[in-house]
This record gives structure tokens, C-alpha cells and sequence, in this order.
């Protein structure tokens, strides 16, 4: 259906900012709720913010809620998180998934999704 590449991720200071990027291929990529997920060294994968198809709702983890931004291009087929204040808990492999529900909203949980990019790896150091 569709294929999934996150890029943009690598070492970035603390208090410094990272825009990753995620790439669909298909022809649908508009009518795909679209997400960011995270996984840290020795923890589970985790909700980190979610858009849905048409950018008009949109949602964030509490841990990074004023400093991430999720926003997408559909004419580009390219869904975005603009990360700023980073912290070390930023810390993770960064993974995009999207949704094809015909439902126009925001989903926060992992079985919802069903695909997935490979993940970008996000360090940030103190």
C-alpha cells in the first residue's frame, strides 16, 4: 500500500532543534492519519504526536507538548516533526506511521497503525 522512510534524524545538542521528515510513497498519502512514534534504549515504543489526513487536527504527547510540531505536505507525500528545545530523553529512534481509516482524526495507539517506517535515530546530548 505504502512504503515509509524517515530522514532528518542525528546528534544535535541539547536545547537544539532537529526537523525530521517522513516520505510516502502511493497515491493516497492525503487521506492517511499520519503519526510519529518513538522508541528510547530499553523502552517500549511511545506515542509522541499524530495528525490527521487533512492537517486539521493534530496531538501530542504530554513529554514534549510545546516544543514539537507535526504538520504534513500532501503535495509532496511528506509528513514533518519540528523538534525544538531537545532534551537527552529526546533521545530515540523516531518512526512515522500512518493510518487508513476513512476517519478523519488523530489515533495514539500503536495497533492502529498499520505501517511503518524503518526510524531515524535522534540523539541528543547534554
Amino acid at each position: 500500500q505504502v512504503q515509509l522512510v524517515e530522514s532528518g534524524g542525528g546528534l544535535v545538542q541539547a536545547g537544539g532543534s532537529l526537523r525530521l521528515s517522513c516520505a510516502a510513497s502511493g497515491r493516497t498519502f492525503s487521506r492517511y492519519n499520519m503519526a510519529w512514534f518513538r522508541q528510547a534504549p530499553g523502552k517500549e515504543r511511545e506515542f509522541v504526536s499524530g495528525i490527521s489526513w487533512s492537517g486539521g487536527s493534530t496531538q501530542y504527547a504530554d513529554s514534549v507538548k510545546g516544543r514539537f510540531t507535526i504538520s504534513r505536505d500532501n503535495t509532496k507525500n511528506t509528513l514533518y516533526l519540528q523538534m525544538n528545545s531537545l532534551k537527552p530523553e529526546d533521545t530515540a529512534v523516531y518512526s512515522c506511521a500512518a493510518n487508513e481509516e476513512p476517519w478523519g482524526r488523530v489515533y495514539t495507539r500503536r495497533y492502529e497503525y498499520d505501517y511503518w517506517g524503518q526510524g531515524t535515530q535522534v540523539t541528543v546530548s547534554s
